[in-house]
């Protein structure tokens, strides 16, 4: 087996948001609502869907993007009033009365550096790649020139539904981890030309410099594409007030033409 190289890039961890607040259009908002949300959800849509829910309303969100698991550990522990997370919740968390509301099917899109000189992979190569058994391009069709594996950190959602979608468990050999899933995006652009990701298609929809990466010939847009990820909102109990109202606001047309400006597949409200 190869031998794995562990390593953090501080241009992928140096910039973070520790916070950001999106304000409505009245000069002070009637209601509040704590939002701690996964980061390539709130990258995806939800940046976009506060916006323009404070536009319509009376109510301010105050944002706290961070992993997955990070956002519902704050509305666990009361510091928010609703998480955005990419995977569903364990049967324990609803029996305690967790909400989880799926509104979005995402693709989960596999990046790279436009100058690689490959716009196509198999399934059995992208796993060959990330396992560490494919190292240069010019074995995949491209040029010769060292492929280089960047990945959103462990505890993120990215991380976990790619290893279970795509490496069934495998190990990844990589060489950069990025504490923030989207920082892979940064990443893409600032390393050699040989870096090679994977994040959320809505988060990479309207990027320049960064290749979505076709896969056995079908782009993420495409119905038969085979990665994807289910977007969710949880509340504490069923939501009420400005929560439902938040929420109703994701799943109207101006909610559902934002998923479908970046590449998501809006789902129907089950609840």
């Amino acid at each position: 087996m190869k031998k794995i190289f562990y390593c953090t890039v501080a241009i992928l961890t140096f910039v973070w948001l520790s916070g950001v607040a999106v304000y409505s259009n009245v000069a002070e908002a009637a209601d509040v609502i704590r939002y701690a949300g996964s980061n390539q959800i709130y990258k995806a849509f939800d940046q976009d869907l506060i916006q323009a829910f404070g536009q319509a309303s009376d109510t301010q969100v105050i944002a706290k993007p961070s992993s997955s698991g990070s956002a519902f550990y704050r509305l666990m522990n009361g510091d928010a009033d609703i998480a955005s997370i990419a995977r569903k919740l364990y049967r324990k968390h609803e029996d305690y009365g967790y909400v989880q509301i799926p509104f979005c099917k995402d693709p989960l899109a596999v990046i790279a550096n436009c100058a690689c000189g490959v716009e196509n992979l198999s399934k059995d190569q992208v796993q060959d790649i990330f396992s560490g058994d494919i190292t240069n391009w010019k074995d995949v069709g491209g040029i010769d020139l060292p492929i280089m594996v960047v990945v959103p950190g462990q505890d993120t959602a990215a991380n976990k539904n790619f290893r279970r979608q795509i490496m069934k468990h495998k190990e990844i050999n990589y060489t950069f981890s990025a504490y923030d899933s989207t920082m892979v995006i940064k990443a893409i652009k600032t390393l050699p030309d040989g870096a090679i990701s994977f994040i959320a298609n809505g988060a990479v929809a309207h990027e320049d410099r960064v290749q979505t990466l076709r896969i056995d010939g079908m782009l993420p847009k495409d119905a038969d594409y085979p990665y994807s990820q289910i977007f969710y909102y949880v509340t504490r109990g069923k939501p009420e007030g400005s929560l439902k109202a938040f929420i109703d606001f994701a799943f109207s047309d101006k909610g559902k033409a934002i998923m479908q400006h970046n590449g998501m597949l809006p789902l129907p409200k089950t609840q």
